[in-house]
């Protein structure tokens, strides 16, 4: 399934307005919006666990990604 978790963020991460949404929920519920990010990815049949898109996140070497999960890391 990581590879659920690559394709799932490359869709996410193409698609401003959801990625806006994911952003201001994390902000304000962490755990929501990694509960958004699997819902999501059900939604589109990538189904992953929150442990995979913690894990996927924490494992990205990208600045915007890395302040993402610094301002949510109560969650992630």
């Amino acid at each position: 399934m990581a590879s659920n978790a690559a394709e799932l963020y490359r869709r996410i991460k193409e698609d401003q307005d959801q990625t806006q949404i994911l952003f201001r929920q994390a902000l304000q519920n962490p755990q929501g919006a990694i509960q958004a990010i699997c819902d999501l990815g059900i939604k589109y049949g990538l189904p992953v666990s929150s442990e995979e898109v913690k894990n996927y996140l924490n494992s990205l070497d990208e600045a915007e990604t890395k302040q993402w999960i610094v301002k949510a890391r109560g969650g992630l």
